[in-house]
């Protein structure tokens, strides 16, 4: 007997007495859930343990009707056999064909196994140690708020800081893609939003398919790069030191930018838009998906709140998502009141200052630079704001799309 799956080809159905064509998959057991990937594809899920058990006997090359009366015999349960298969097909576990493909090569792997060995280990320790005995030596190197005004003009400030931080941030996302991709990781880069943030992310779909203690190397790699640069922009600011203490332009440049990737830094502790850190905390939590649980059991306490029944099933949640979205969907709103008030109360004034006093150097007829000076700020920091609003547009779109499509 054979039964169409859905979301397979037209026309391919699947002969429930033939072995399935599956791709090679990985196997991890966590916490009483086991999650099953396979790396040819980047898909990975969790399944319940007795779930794991059916789909490894569906990889020994058991056919899914002996699979299914195996089951049966050990949990003493029917199973929905052409569900499980449509499963598997929409995670893209199944073949077209029934011949193996070959595993895609992981580029740059064995630089990520260089950039994270021991003597590589040893040179950061070096280097972390030169910084700081340069900063006590010199107090004037460490990061603050002055370094950022390196020059009086607000168009060469704007202009250094926005493109020089580029080459820190691809440094910060090659980290993190380079300490995944020595576990033989694929790793893929994309632009998104954090409320009113523009972020570069970079993901790697197999992590969740590695061991716990492998995975925080990866989460924190970008952050040791920040460091790292960090030291390095403060030493080179030190090397060009003059005798008296005075800074030339280029050790000026070098301290801004140092500041600003401490910014970047703090930043990361903003966890509830998701960062790094954020990350972190889940992995040490043992949780899939707490912003998530987070979300639905806010949502449905206020509902309850207000005298409505709560709308979110937050059964599809693991444990480990539940016992910490207990505490943690409370930190949401205070987080998210914090950072739109940071906005209202600091980026909406600036952005009426800079218009104010564009127009106001025009009717002045004050010189054409200070004009361009003026006008350049103003336009980088509307282009961030349109930027923010088109990427919300876009994942509001997507959203759409999904729930159009069943997703």
């Amino acid at each position: 007997m054979s039964v169409p799956v859905d979301g397979a080809p037209a026309g391919s159905r699947l002969n429930l007495d033939k072995p399935l064509a599956l791709r090679s998959l990985v196997f991890l057991e966590e916490g009483g859930e086991v999650t099953i990937g396979s790396p040819e594809v980047d898909s990975y899920a969790m399944f319940p343990a007795d779930g794991a058990e059916l789909v490894r006997m569906l990889a020994d090359g058991i056919t899914p009707r002996q699979a299914a009366k195996r089951y049966e015999s050990a949990h003493g349960e029917n199973i929905d056999m052409p569900d499980l298969l449509s499963v598997l097909q929409d995670l893209g576990f199944l073949h077209d064909g029934t011949v193996t493909a070959a595993p895609k090569p992981v580029r740059w792997q064995r630089l990520g196994r260089m950039l994270f060995s021991r003597p590589a280990w040893l040179c950061y320790a070096v280097l972390t140690a030169l910084w700081i005995m340069e900063m006590a030596r010199h107090p004037d190197l460490a990061p603050h708020r002055g370094a950022l005004f390196f020059t009086s003009t607000y168009t060469v400030m704007s202009l250094v800081l926005f493109l020089g931080q580029i080459p820190f941030l691809a440094l910060h996302e090659g980290f993190h893609a380079l300490a995944g991709r020595r576990l033989g990781l694929h790793s893929r880069f994309s632009v998104g939003r954090r409320l009113i943030y523009v972020v570069f992310e970079t993901t790697l779909p197999g992590l969740v398919a590695v061991p716990r203690r492998q995975r925080y190397l990866p989460i924190l790699a970008g952050m040791l790069a920040d460091v790292l640069a960090m030291a390095v922009l403060t030493l080179v600011a030190a090397a060009v030191r003059e005798p008296g203490g005075a800074q030339p332009l280029a050790g000026r440049v070098c301290l801004a930018l140092a500041f600003a990737v401490v910014l970047r830094l703090v930043w990361q502790l903003f966890f509830y838009l998701r960062t790094d850190v954020y990350i972190l905390i889940t992995t040490v939590l043992g949780c899939t998906d707490l912003h998530g649980a987070a979300a639905g059991v806010l949502r449905n306490t206020l509902r309850r709140w207000t005298g409505r029944a709560p709308q979110d099933d937050l059964s599809a949640y693991g444990p480990a998502d539940l016992r910490a979205a207990r505490w943690y969907a409370w930190l949401l709103p205070l987080g998210y009141a914090f950072t739109l008030t940071s906005f209202v109360m600091v980026l909406v004034p600036s952005t009426y200052e800079l218009l104010s006093g564009l127009l106001g150097r025009l009717r002045a007829g004050a010189p054409m630079s200070e004009i361009i000076d003026s006008a350049t700020l103003l336009t980088l920091l509307l282009a961030q704001l349109l930027l923010v609003a088109v990427l919300a547009l876009r994942d509001r779109r997507a959203r759409r799309t999904g729930a159009h499509q069943g997703i």
